[in-house]
């Protein structure tokens, strides 16, 4: 009997220590992506991040993009969610901040793009046309200067 005793006493001493090294898990399909990248073709990988709740001082979460740009979260209130990256490339230190807006059922509900994420094309048009205005415009004052140059000299002549 004590035998038998002593026998169930160590079988669950080994149990519940090997209980406590166990790592459960759930998957579940839940949570907001972002996918940030610096071109289409090149995703902003390994980038540090972190995330703000609603009114929170101290991120929620902290970390870095996957190596296809992911941030993934699962908020826990609804209210505005802030996202700040911190990309590096080589041009130097890029950021960018990203708003979500979840709702009661702790879904996207709407996000905020900068304004020249938005208005990309209208800003490389605009870009362009300034650009070929202002190459004409210096070669037509380059012109009349060297035309006035010249008749200047004919008069001292």
């Amino acid at each position: 009997m004590l035998r038998s005793f002593t026998i169930i006493m160590l079988l669950l001493l080994i149990y519940s220590g090997a209980e406590a090294h166990t790592v459960n898990y759930h998957v579940e399909n839940k949570g907001i992506s972002v996918r940030v990248f610096y071109t289409e073709d090149d995703p902003a990988s390994y980038s540090s991040y972190e995330i703000f709740g609603p009114g929170d001082k101290i991120p929620h979460q902290k970390g870095r993009t996957d190596k296809n740009g992911f941030v993934s979260f699962l908020p826990d209130r609804k209210g505005k969610w802030v996202i700040n990256v911190y990309g590096e490339s080589e041009h130097g230190m890029h950021g960018a901040q990203i708003v979500v807006n979840v709702n009661e059922n702790l879904f996207m509900e709407s996000f905020k793009k900068p304004l020249v994420a938005k208005y990309t094309k209208a800003f490389v048009g605009i870009s362009i046309l300034l650009a070929i205005f202002g190459v004409w415009a210096l070669l037509k004052t380059k012109k009349k200067v060297v035309v006035q140059n010249d008749s200047k000299r004919s008069k001292y002549l």
